[in-house]
């Protein structure tokens, strides 16, 4: 069942399927989303309440401040201001601090506060950070078996401890970096389970090309598992104590799993990427039971390339 029918509610469209919120308040899921060529943000009633043309993105963050950092073009890091939709900071890692004339990508990126911002630099495989003027504050290198400036990483994220947890997309592998020695102090390869690689995005391919990986409060970790249409979490001694696989969900099916955001209640809301029309792009669920309280189905609107959103607070500035 395609829920396109925006500015429906979505609370009606729930109530319609069967399921409820569960606890999680309707005010907390406006959203903002890369699809179709735009930057959106969605009101909990569906509505689209500001949009801005912009290329395709792999990391997507929204500020206290209610700005947004996105990537642009390959290898540029940038703050907008919604309200004016101009850009009011920027880094380009193809031209600063080494990187002048190699080939450098960028897919994963973080605001750590106090002017910092951390950046996952692909091609010359190391993550930076460097301050609001551009100047590098630190660099740590990256392990990278399977070499390849698009691929190395995607979503790169800083602990609390000061270590990087980084998802290396080609080498189908999750790896911990020691924040002050840049050793490896962590990994997990994502298993195949025993099948045959698959090439291509939607439901029928199949690999390990993790896309993010989310450190618990418990120490275990979240890991998407991309093209292996599922996500897993994995013990510091990487046994896997819960998994949720590709026809899990029924009638929902399971393709190119992106993000994942674990919300105060407990529950995750997971990115759906490349699914095919009449299947949702997000997915929220109680992981205690695999219920499913909420989806956006948009594929009308913003097409098959949905890799990354973030839900946001109405409590933070409108950015209408």
């Amino acid at each position: 069942m395609s829920l396109g029918l925006s500015p429906l509610s979505w609370r009606l469209v729930i109530g319609l399927l069967g399921c409820s919120f569960a606890g999680t308040a309707i005010a907390d899921h406006a959203v903002v989303l890369h699809g179709d060529g735009k930057l959106v943000r969605l009101a909990p009633s569906g509505e689209v309440t500001w949009e801005m043309d912009w290329p395709a993105i792999h990391d997507l963050h929204v500020l206290p401040n209610g700005n947004l950092m996105v990537q642009r073009g390959p290898a540029e890091v940038v703050e907008i201001d919604p309200r004016t939709k101009q850009i009011v900071w920027s880094y380009d890692s193809s031209r600063a601090n080494g990187n002048e004339g190699r080939r450098v990508e960028v897919h994963g990126f973080q605001p750590l506060g106090e002017g910092r911002v951390m950046i996952a630099e692909t091609g010359v495989r190391r993550i930076i950070e460097v301050d609001r003027d551009g100047k590098l504050l630190k660099a740590t290198p990256l392990t990278v078996d399977h070499p390849d400036p698009h691929s190395d990483t995607r979503l790169v994220r800083k602990l609390a401890n000061g270590n990087y947890l980084v998802a290396h997309e080609r080498d189908g592998v999750i790896r911990e970096y020691d924040g002050k020695t840049a050793e490896v102090v962590w990994d997990y390869e994502v298993p195949l389970f025993g099948k045959e690689r698959a090439s291509g995005h939607g439901p029928d391919a199949f690999g390990n090309q993790a896309f993010a990986a989310v450190r618990l409060p418990s120490g275990n970790t979240l890991v998407t598992t991309g093209n292996g249409h599922g996500v897993l979490e994995v013990t510091p001694d990487k046994r896997i104590v819960w998994q949720l696989s590709q026809d899990d969900l029924p009638p929902i099916r399971l393709a190119w799993v992106t993000t994942i955001e674990v919300l105060k209640n407990g529950h995750y809301v997971i990115g759906n990427c490349h699914a095919g029309p009449g299947q949702p792009l997000l997915i929220e669920l109680d992981p205690k039971t695999k219920r499913v309280v909420w989806t956006l189905d948009r594929h009308d609107d913003f097409g098959n390339n949905v890799s990354n959103s973030q839900l946001v607070n109405l409590r933070i500035p409108s950015i209408r």
